[in-house]
């Protein structure tokens, strides 16, 4: 049994591609009122069909009373880390807490050399990202008395002015795959982000992944623990089961139940648009998921 201690997370991965404007803002709505934890939105902004994701953001949480909002993930070479880290700490503000930092390193990299991105190497992206952290959570630290000076090889900023301090402190879940990114995940993140569509060997790669990322926090000092294991799920419910979350709602909570068990996995984003599938992941997975893991974890001494 792998056990990082955190608490379980439900919630959707709002992918419309197809859909009315506003349709992804109103799932967001769904989501709110079926009771799940978070709702996250793509961000490739050299797709033109898709809205700004932060821009989104910010209208979904004006939209939504609880839940929480992030990217997932965000495009970093498009966004300037420490704009950007004023932008998640003024939504937080306004929301009353309520964003967090799905962060990338960079994908589909002609769209972004297109919008006038730089075009990075993986070992240069993995550095630029780690930068970026350091620069996002200098931003936030508002207590700290001068400006803020970080020399990196990729971004730098000189005595730029702290703040403002977001309402709570968001946490950065970083989308990655390869072993040199999963260490400085766990160097450096908060949180890990992977598709279960995009695990070769499908949920039984956790295993060896979250040995690098443990092995980063173990290297930089930290507890593995303190990095938190999510993972965007795709899937369908149907009357007899055909595979992984290919099944009616009590196989899901079998299989999810045992992928925290087995791999430590404490969030779930099902990529949906689709209300009836929000509502019945919300309703009949979720709470039995918490129910069924929290009978089979060891109980004190």
């Amino acid at each position: 049994m792998t056990d990082y201690g955190h608490d379980l997370l439900f919630g959707t991965f709002v992918t419309p591609t197809n859909q009315p404007v506003g349709h992804a803002v109103e799932q967001a709505v769904v989501a709110d009122r079926a009771g799940l934890d978070l709702v996250t939105f793509q961000d490739h902004p050299y797709v033109a069909k898709f809205h700004d994701t932060w821009t989104l953001i910010g209208y979904a949480a004006a939209r939504t009373e609880r839940i929480r909002l992030t990217a997932n993930v965000t495009s970093l070479p498009l966004r300037l880390p420490a704009v950007l880290a004023r932008s998640v700490a003024t939504l937080d503000l306004l929301s009353g807490g309520r964003i967090e930092l799905g962060l990338g390193a960079g994908a589909f990299w002609d769209g972004i050399a297109a919008m006038g991105g730089r075009r990075l190497s993986p070992g240069e992206s993995i550095a630029a990202l780690e930068e970026a952290i350091t620069i996002i959570r200098g931003i936030w630290d508002a207590d700290q008395r001068g400006g803020l000076t970080v020399e990196g090889e990729h971004y730098a900023v000189r005595g730029a002015k702290r703040g403002p301090a977001p309402a709570h402190q968001p946490a950065i879940w970083v989308g990655a795959y390869k072993p040199r990114i999963l260490r400085m995940t766990g160097r450096a993140a908060d949180g890990w982000l992977p598709s279960v569509q995009y695990l070769p060997g499908g949920v039984a790669d956790l295993a060896e992944l979250n040995r690098h990322i443990d092995e980063g926090a173990r290297a930089a000092g930290r507890d593995p623990g303190s990095v938190r294991r999510l993972l965007n799920i795709t899937g369908e419910f149907t009357a007899a089961g055909r595979g992984f979350l290919q099944g009616p709602p009590s196989q899901w909570v079998e299989q999810l139940a045992e992928v925290t068990l087995t791999y430590g996995t404490s969030a779930y984003l099902l990529a949906s648009d689709d209300t009836a599938t929000t509502e019945l992941f919300a309703a009949e997975v979720a709470p039995a998921v918490r129910e069924l893991v929290g009978r089979s974890r060891p109980g004190p001494g």
